[in-house]
């Protein structure tokens, strides 16, 4: 864990704010829970008279308990935060698959079957893709056992939130393309070119989606998905005034 006092940050957050970010859970229920009780820890010890946690997308697939991730999220959101929940591409696979989409298929080779093993499915392990007749049984038998405050939550996830000089997205943005025109394939899927830019966008981009062994910290972006589902290391981001701090679990 970094410091705290940790790093100069890119820009300051606004005034009398803490500002969390949590990068890709993907189905880890144990590092989700063991994260949070890192940040109430570190928001005790702070003076801003407001919180707020931005999870980056990319709660549910690879990892055992993307059900649990998805009752917790729902159901238990951290006391004195305010909450916001992000889309990332993971949870647009499975309602592309859930809605019965040609795009559907492609969730079981991204780890939609243990998601789906989370709901007490059968579903065709290593990431084989099911047979149609197989594929609609586990669409059927999806939709009874997805409880309708998860298939809510999903349905209304934005694809973007921004505080202050801060842009929170899953993936990242087109370099170049006005906030307002970007496009939700890109803030879900891209890496480059946004990956290897470096335009001042005018603000700073928060996002996962893209896993490196450590955060990733520059002036344009602040990249914190840390592969927490094969890693064990779940990341998050802390940002009140000009400092920034990295919060993780232990590996």
């Amino acid at each position: 864990m970094m410091p705290r006092g940790g790093a100069q940050a890119p820009r300051p957050a606004p005034d009398g704010l803490a500002i969390y970010a949590v990068g890709d859970i993907h189905g880890r229920l144990d590092l989700l829970i063991e994260l949070q009780a890192r940040i109430l820890a570190d928001a005790a010890r702070r003076r801003a008279a407001r919180r707020v946690v931005v999870y980056l997308g990319d709660y549910v697939d690879r990892g055992p308990d993307s059900r649990s991730v998805l009752e917790r999220l729902t159901a238990r959101p951290l006391p004195g935060f305010d909450s916001v929940h992000l889309r990332g591409n993971h949870e647009q696979m499975m309602l592309d698959f859930a809605d019965g989409s040609g795009r559907g298929m492609a969730w079981f080779p991204n780890g939609g079957g243990e998601t789906l093993a989370s709901y007490g499915l059968d579903a065709p392990a290593g990431g084989l893709r099911p047979t149609p007749d197989a594929a609609a049984r586990l669409r059927a038998g999806l939709l009874a056992a997805l409880p309708t405050s998860h298939d809510a939550f999903l349905r209304a996830l934005p694809a973007c939130h921004r505080i202050g000089d801060y842009v929170f997205v899953h993936a990242g943005i087109r370099p170049g393309v006005a906030l307002a025109d970007q496009s939700e394939v890109d803030m879900l899927w891209i890496r480059e070119p946004f990956l290897g830019a470096n335009t001042e966008h005018g603000f700073v981009v928060v996002h996962g989606h893209t896993v490196s062994l450590a955060p990733q910290i520059r002036t344009n972006r602040i990249g914190i998905d840390t592969g927490a589902y094969a890693t064990g290391v779940l990341t998050a981001l802390a940002i009140e005034g000009g400092r920034v701090d990295i919060l993780h679990t232990a590996p």
